[in-house]
């Protein structure tokens, strides 16, 4: 009969080294991410987003049997935090590099109509903003006195004042005016 043991079990058992493996792993990223602060794992720039799947794969790489050693996992694990570290250390301290690695917020919606212009620039499809705006909890465009693409990819939306209040003005966002 055919030996089905090999599907369950990878070639030896190596179900110990999994659980010590994962639990070394998962012990160094939390003792990191309360090292690295917040923005870890925030959506803030490329950069950080690159960072959190970086962090997942490698996870799984010294978790899983393969090749990499625990060890090795863990160096690379600091390596991506180390990385990450210089990344936010450059961004807070060198304009040149905060512009190379975040995008500005950008106008998308003014006075309940879609800025055809600014969609295009930010390769944004008008369905995706209207289905964004009504996750917002907009469902019509006309209640939208703004809406901004922000820097992490995620859409605020101002809705228009009532008719009796006064109204307020948007900040520098790219795109006004």
């Amino acid at each position: 009969g055919m030996d089905w043991s090999g599907i369950f079990i990878g070639g030896e058992l190596q179900i110990g080294r999994v659980l010590v493996g994962g639990l070394l792993a998962y012990v160094t990223l939390i003792v990191f991410l309360r090292c690295s602060g917040k923005r870890t794992l925030s959506k803030l720039n490329a950069f950080d987003f690159v960072v959190t799947i970086a962090l997942g794969s490698t996870l799984a790489t010294v978790i899983l049997p393969s090749r990499v050693g625990v060890i090795e996992g863990v160096v690379a694990l600091a390596l991506l935090f180390a990385l990450q570290f210089v990344v936010a250390w450059l961004q807070v301290r060198s304009v040149g590099f905060r512009r190379l690695v975040k995008s500005d917020p950008a106008l998308i919606v003014r006075d309940g109509r879609l800025l055809e212009d600014a969609l295009q620039r930010e390769r944004l499809a008008p369905d995706e903003v209207l289905a964004a705006l009504r996750s917002g909890g907009v469902s019509d465009l006309q209640q939208v006195a703004a809406a901004v693409l922000e820097t992490d990819g995620s859409i605020s939306v101002l809705r228009q004042p009532p008719s009796d209040a006064p109204h307020s003005t948007l900040g520098n966002v790219r795109g006004a005016g």
